[in-house]
């Protein structure tokens, strides 16, 4: 073999083994990372990621994550606690008039979550904390302390994209936790075994993972959990404790609580149950058993970092594939806060779209049961599609209702709730007159403002109707957003 032959044959190895550029997203890949990462993609952020890899735009999302939040809280939320006893002993009417401030202050907590979310630099921090939200469930219904709710929200922040098992310790000594599964109440000789329960069941292992026994021993390991009800603050009892030996997942011995979590972190079956939930959140309805599998074992040499396991789904060719574009359904809140995003929609006092989540189906804060709100299909039926679709409607001829907006009569209903607020009447007609959205300067974004260009942006599928011919401008918008295909991501 001659020398050029052999110098041939290196160079066509060491080709070989270079690694090749990895392919960048393009605008399609950028939209739909965006649509299922943020609550919009706009043509300025898709563009900033179409020349990124997959790897690099995971990255660049992930890097964003973790700021504090830019939306003042409402001031009581640092006021000194409120404790539930001050109930008693008040008169029929001192309770009725301390029920309608609770009910105020939920609605501001509701009002002031749902502002965050439009403003945020980092709607993926958000993302996660409403995910968390519906993972460790509690809710106002139960909790009745506004100022538990907001700690415990601003605990998920904190936790969202951290450290699971940190996570899952941190959440097992909240004092809306402990009040709304009933640890309060879990005592030696008499054993709640409420959050032992939902602590397997919904927020580590999954049905068909432990038995009956676990969850009485499991039990018996949190007794003496409590809170102060002065202070609003964990507080263990010892005296309440049952320090016995107990038997949990087969292992035996001296566990208190957190020795029983760490149990629960230790079966691989918590890895793979937690990305499980995330591939419903983030990829599609019928997780793939051994991506699952194999991203779990991520999960769990990482440690439990959220971020390791989400990094690997947002980067997965499952994320990508085409049989998975469009296969999720918006929650009311993805809905009401991508559009108003999506459209930089001007507003002031949010309580028309709080408002409008609440009846959709998503009351932020309070989640219809222990296992959260079922999501996916169970978000639309036939009147759920009407009053979605109702809502995009009013939204997008706001001005023309400017005129009966500002007189609140003409027939016009007012959402339930309204009556609730103070001056509601008044306060809903105020709001909707701050409603700004300049169609013109919107479509300035696509070069051509073209139906095509327009739809790329706006629908994750191809629109059930295409829009007629020749149709520019608001009416494009409208057609394109009544589409059903606008309620998928």
């Amino acid at each position: 073999m001659g020398q050029a032959m052999v110098r041939a044959l290196l160079l066509a190895a060491v080709l070989a083994a270079a690694p090749t550029p990895a392919a960048t997203l393009g605008f399609d890949n950028a939209r739909h990372l965006l649509n299922r990462t943020s609550f919009a993609a706009n043509p300025a952020d898709i563009d900033a990621l179409a020349g990124l890899t997959r790897e690099q735009a995971a990255d660049r999302l992930l890097g964003w994550t973790g700021k504090p939040v830019v939306t003042p809280p409402p001031a009581w939320t640092a006021e000194t606690f409120e404790s539930r006893n001050r109930f008693r002993g008040m008169s029929v009417e001192e309770r009725m008039l301390a029920n309608r401030e609770m009910v105020q202050k939920v609605f501001a907590l509701r009002s002031w979550w749902l502002t965050e979310m439009l403003v945020t630099p980092s709607p993926l921090t958000e993302k996660m904390t409403l995910f968390w939200h519906n993972h460790f469930v509690s809710g106002q219904q139960k909790v009745r302390s506004p100022q538990l709710m907001y700690r415990q929200n601003d605990l998920l922040r904190r936790h969202a994209l951290g450290n699971f098992g940190e996570l899952l310790h941190a959440v097992a000594r909240d004092p809306a936790m402990v009040i709304y599964l009933d640890s309060a109440s879990n005592r030696k000789g008499q054993p709640n075994e409420n959050f032992a329960r939902e602590v397997m069941e919904l927020f580590t292992l999954g049905e068909g993972n432990y038995g009956e026994r676990d969850i009485k021993e499991m039990a018996r390991a949190f007794t003496g959990w409590s809170i102060n009800p002065e202070t609003g603050e964990f507080l263990f009892r010892p005296f309440a404790h049952d320090d016995g030996e107990k038997t949990v997942l087969g292992r035996t011995g001296n566990f208190d609580g957190d020795a029983a979590l760490d149990i629960l972190l230790a079966q691989p079956q918590t890895a793979e149950f937690i990305v499980t939930k995330l591939w419903r959140e983030f990829v599609s309805p019928s997780p793939d058993p051994a991506e699952v599998r194999r991203i779990a074992r991520i999960f769990r040499d990482s440690r439990y970092d959220i971020r390791a396991a989400l990094g690997a789904l947002l980067v997965s060719d499952a994320f990508y594939a085409t049989k998975n574009r469009a296969a999720l359904i918006k929650s009311p809140v993805e809905l009401v806060v991508g559009t108003l995003r999506q459209f930089n929609f001007g507003t002031g006092d949010v309580m028309p779209f709080v408002l409008t989540a609440n009846q959709l189906g998503q009351a932020l804060f309070a989640p219809p049961n222990v296992k959260g709100w079922p999501g996916g299909e169970a978000w639309i039926n036939s009147s759920t599609l009407l009053a979605r679709k109702s809502f995009l409607e009013r939204l997008f001829r706001v001005e023309e209702l400017r005129p009966m907006l500002a007189a609140m009569d003409g027939g016009m209903g007012l959402p339930r709730g309204v009556a609730q607020i103070d001056d509601g009447r008044e306060r809903f007609a105020r709001a909707m007159m701050e409603i700004r959205f300049d169609s013109s300067r919107w479509l300035t974004q696509f070069r051509d403002a073209d139906a095509a260009s327009v739809q790329r942006v706006l629908l994750a599928a191809a629109p059930l109707t295409a829009p007629a011919p020749g149709v520019q401008g608001m009416e494009l918008i409208r057609q394109l957003t009544q589409d059903s295909a606008y309620q998928l991501k």
